[in-house]
């Protein structure tokens, strides 16, 4: 699929290119500054890049001596003046570029509608089917998609650890994309050959757990009639995924870590080890130092599992992911079902104005709904479920931040309802709200230990 840019100040703009491009099967970025376009140009190398002719500068040029410099690539300037702009500073790139041209303002749709069809017919002839292959299959991170500035981190954070033996520990709320995240590493180290095997702690009960990982001998408990080669061993020479890791109970956590630091795993029953070369991707959606206070986690085997730690974002803090991420999704369901839908500007402005509390996954079922209510070719706005639709986001509701505190309200009492609050709006992300409230951790677990108290002998006091 061919890729578009946006680099386009005005936000009218932006989105009538972007539904344009969208419209003739393009993958879509945007993006309000020159600077933020070539975060996203490195991230990302579009095929078609729309360029505000008000950004000026080194950044500008960049942008234009790389698309120049591509094969293929295709530059244009946006805006009044664009003809204007060209011929004074972009010669150099004009010569280089096999299309570089302008659009005026306002936008002519069929003039945007003509070189989106030139770009593709142009990249139709220019690529030959191994190359296409070739540059698919190095789209290092087609199961992440997003180029927002939390998700550059992230992939470059995944191309560093990847290549490596290293442990990785992948925080993030259910439904964020942990596992993609799991997988994306595995598919990008040298043991993408080898089995990737992947277990949900939070599925399997306690009692049978660590069967399952670590394997049995046959005999060694009543139902045991063979012998099980456990996770670990089926792993051999791959990576082993351990899902929602602080789910596991903390008798078989110590086991685990002996695991890791032996390279050796002994089935139930057996007298034996075995060695295993096993490399551990473990996520959780709990804040990994809130679940070691808990007692959820060890601390030894949390020390031992991040030698790097990964954090996924929620969807609600990176929103202009969406419509790039919702165009994705809506691909994968239209190969499902055999049929393709686009979605247009009105129901991405509504999709970005709810909160997400599911993440991808929410956004993905809520996609899928809508897809299969919507009639035409296009996701209409009334097939979007209506808990979406009547649901808006929390910052944007009038009054939603703002808590009233009498005037002689104490400090103590006024800091108390501040936390709690804030604690609610970050639907008890303790790690989340000492952040925003600009505390340790450590602080913000004493002082809800200390409204406990408070509660308890309140109570008390009223029997």
């Amino acid at each position: 699929m061919p890729h578009a840019l946006i680099v386009v100040r005005d936000e009218d703009a932006r989105r009538d290119l972007a539904e344009a491009a969208r419209a003739q099967a393009f993958s879509v970025s945007m993006a309000r500054s020159a600077e933020a376009g070539l975060s996203q140009m490195e991230s990302r190398f579009p095929d078609l890049l729309f360029l505000d002719c008000c950004f000026g500068g080194r950044t500008r040029q960049a942008m234009l001596d790389q698309i120049g410099r591509s094969a293929a690539g295709s530059a244009v300037l946006v805006g009044p003046g664009a003809k204007g702009k060209q011929s004074q500073d972009d010669a150099q790139a004009e010569s280089m570029s096999p299309f570089l041209t302008s659009l005026g303002d306002p936008l002519e749709a069929e003039r945007v509608q003509a070189i989106l069809e030139g770009v593709a017919r142009s990249l139709i002839q220019t690529r030959d089917p191994a190359a296409e292959r070739s540059r698919s299959k190095d789209a290092r991170f087609s199961l992440l998609e997003g180029s927002s500035p939390r998700m550059q981190r992230l992939y470059h954070l995944i191309s560093r650890v990847a290549p490596s033996r290293a442990s990785v520990l992948v925080a993030g709320e259910s439904g964020s994309g942990k596992e993609r995240v799991a997988r994306t590493i595995h598919d990008l180290s040298p043991r993408r050959d080898e089995a990737f095997v992947a277990v949900n702690c939070a599925a399997i009960s306690a009692t049978l757990m660590e069967s399952q990982i670590f394997g049995h001998e046959k005999g060694s408990f009543s139902g045991a009639l063979r012998r099980h080669r456990g996770l670990f061993e089926q792993a051999h020479g791959g990576t082993l995924l351990l899902d929602e890791i602080t789910e596991m109970p903390t008798e078989l956590q110590v086991k685990l870590l002996r695991v890791l630091e032996s390279g050796t795993v002994v089935r139930v029953g057996a007298e034996n080890s075995t060695v295993v070369d096993v490399r551990i991707v473990a996520t959780t959606n709990r804040p990994p130092l809130a679940a070691v206070a808990e007692g959820k986690l060890r601390m030894d085997l949390y020390y031992r599992l991040r030698t790097m730690e990964l954090e996924v974002p929620p969807l609600r803090e990176r929103l202009d992911d969406l419509p790039h991420l919702a165009q994705a999704i809506l691909e994968e369901i239209g190969d499902r079902e055999g049929r393709g839908k686009s979605i247009g500007a009105e129901a991405i402005d509504m999709l970005q104005s709810y909160e997400w509390p599911g993440n991808v996954r929410e956004l993905r079922n809520a996609l899928y709904t809508a897809f299969l209510l919507s009639e035409g070719p296009e996701i209409e706005v009334t097939s979007i479920p209506e808990e979406v639709v009547g649901s808006p986001r929390l910052d944007s509701a009038p009054g939603a931040r703002a808590i009233r505190i009498p005037v002689e309200t104490s400090i103590r009492e006024a800091e108390r309802q501040l936390i709690l609050m804030t604690l609610a709006h970050m639907e008890g992300r303790k790690d989340r709200t000492a952040e925003v409230l600009g505390v340790s951790v450590r602080t913000l677990y004493n002082r809800l230990h200390e409204y406990e108290h408070m509660e308890g002998t309140e109570a008390s006091r009223g029997r």
